[in-house]
């Protein structure tokens, strides 16, 4: 019996995958009910908001993890209760902090989320100044008589016998 090839296996691997992320994706509203359009729109933002506890890089909208179904149902019984965006977010945060947040807020505790990577280009910029500027202080070396020759014997084997010298 035949394998079939190994790019076959991975393509339908990859579209059951695709098919089957589609499909979950699409579950996570049909579940929840609101009597208005508001509250429907409130629920999306603060759920695309909201960072799963579990998955780490998926917000609690995309996330199928049972930590995730848990937030949502949470924050649709916040929703219904009357509580605001700003209630609920702060509920949250209280209990699980600003990494439930995927946009934490500007503190010092959170400095270096925000400001290392800038901190970082700048170093690496001013070492590269300071590296490029010490190459320029450095006198280029002349070739010696015997790497000339070299130079002309290789040029010339190659084809292209153009004089070195200036």
């Amino acid at each position: 019996m035949t394998r079939p090839p190994r790019s076959l296996s991975l393509a339908a691997i990859a579209l059951v995958g695709l098919l089957t992320s589609v499909n979950l994706s699409a579950y996570t509203l049909e579940e929840f009910t609101f009597e208005d359009e508001a509250k429907r729109d409130s629920f999306r933002d603060l759920i695309g908001k909201l960072r799963c506890l579990v998955c780490q890089n998926e917000s609690l909208a995309s996330s199928q993890a049972g930590v995730a179904e848990d937030l949502r149902k949470e924050v649709y019984r916040m929703i219904q209760e009357g509580q605001t965006d700003e209630e609920i977010i702060s509920f949250l945060v209280d209990r699980y902090g600003d990494f439930v947040l995927y946009e934490p807020p500007i503190k010092p505790s959170t400095y270096i989320l925000w400001f290392g990577p800038f901190l970082f280009l700048g170093l690496a910029g001013f070492l590269l100044f300071r590296a490029l500027g010490r190459k320029k202080t450095e006198p280029e070396q002349e070739l010696t008589e015997a790497e000339r020759a070299r130079l002309q014997r290789l040029l010339a084997a190659s084809g292209n016998n153009q004089d070195t010298s200036e």
